[in-house]
Formats: C-alpha cells, sequence, structure tokens
C-alpha cells in the first residue's frame, strides 16, 4: 500500500512539474494562506466538520484542518474557497 502512494505522489509531482503548477493543488490538498493571526483563507477544503468561536476544523481531503482561537468567524465559503477571521492562534494538521 505504501509503494502505491509513493507511485501516486510520483506521477502527481511529474503532472506538476509538467504544466508548472504548484504540486499540492494537484495532490489534492488544500491550499492555506494565514494573514497575521486574524485571518485564514482555504482553498480546495471540503467542508466544515465542526464550528465554534474558539475552534473550527475543516476537511482538507486526506488532511483535517484545525484552527484554535477567540472570537472566530466565518465570514464567506463558497465551493471553492472559505475564510475565517478573528484572532487565530493556531492552525493544525491531522
Amino acid at each position: 500500500m505504501r509503494e502505491e502512494k509513493t507511485r501516486r505522489r510520483s506521477a502527481a509531482e511529474k503532472v506538476a512539474q509538467a504544466f508548472s503548477l504548484p504540486a499540492d493543488a494537484v495532490a489534492g490538498l488544500p491550499l492555506l494562506e494565514l494573514v497575521g493571526d486574524g485571518q485564514l483563507r482555504v482553498e480546495g477544503h471540503r467542508g466544515i466538520l465542526a464550528y465554534d468561536p474558539q475552534e473550527i476544523h475543516i476537511g482538507g481531503g486526506r488532511l483535517t484542518i484545525r484552527v484554535r482561537g477567540l472570537g472566530m468567524e466565518l465570514k464567506g465559503m463558497n465551493r471553492a474557497q472559505l475564510l475565517i477571521t478573528g484572532r487565530i492562534f493556531a492552525v493544525e494538521l491531522e
């Protein structure tokens, strides 16, 4: 099974390189953009799994993104991206 994942990753990396694309986008991983401690933008998400002003869990395909902070709000969300604002203390990938 490990060999299959390595082969798949290698193929994705080759495609990304051939078309000058970011390898994470081809591999289906989300793109995270953190601006200071007050704004997080996530592209390529798979939806909100849990929501609380102190902790938000976001589906990211093979990853779960856990955002911790204070007074966090989901300011906008569509199929392509979402935007979280508030005081962000930590972003964890599981």
